[in-house]
């Protein structure tokens, strides 16, 4: 026979935990729509799996772990003809007197930083996301990806170079990693 589903449970775990994985996904894709569409593929590879995975209590792991999955199986995809927009360089300058810094300078990095992310190849960005964003470690990582922990190493710092790069010489500072603003 079967192993029964927790229907009520299954739901409220999706509820709980459909926003940070989409944040997740947007991360990985650059698109909130796609990353809706990811999230919901992951959610229902969780349904498939969720008798099991209610026993051993890996509910939030194995959603990410099949919401990484779906995202680099999605990004494999030759069929795939959607390309993102550029960025709007004519966002305005807003300076706050109250905080002293300037809004649009923030704006300005935070476009260039995911514009330069949604250019890295997919693992190099899983990697990233994952490391920085879910604040996972190495070992989490590479399990979430299905790699070696060395795998992860590389492909980080691959991806960290190249982020990096782009601040080099930009009058919006170098990038920092870690403890970095909320996404």
């Amino acid at each position: 026979m079967p192993e029964r589903r927790d229907e009520d449970a299954f739901v409220a775990f999706a509820q709980g935990a459909r926003g940070r994985l989409r944040s997740t996904a947007y991360l990985l894709c650059g698109d909130w729509d796609r990353a809706a569409d990811h999230v919901q593929e992951a959610l229902i590879r969780v349904y498939v799996a969720w008798p099991r995975l209610t026993k051993a209590g890996r509910e939030y792991g194995y959603a990410r772990k099949a919401l990484v999955s779906v995202v680099l199986d999605h990004a494999r995809r030759r069929s795939s003809t959607e390309v993102v927009a550029d960025v709007d360089a004519s966002i305005g300058a807003g300076y706050s007197v109250d905080s002293g810094y300037d809004l649009a300078e923030q704006v300005t990095a935070r476009a260039a930083l995911l514009a330069v992310l949604a250019d890295l190849p997919p693992r190099q960005r899983a990697c990233v996301v994952l490391r920085y964003f879910e604040d996972l470690s190495v070992a989490d990582a590479a399990r979430a990806l299905g790699c070696s922990e060395g795998t992860v190493k590389s492909q980080t710092a691959r991806a960290l170079d190249r982020l990096r790069s782009v601040f080099e010489d930009s009058p919006l500072g170098e990038l920092t990693v870690g403890g970095g603003t909320s996404w």
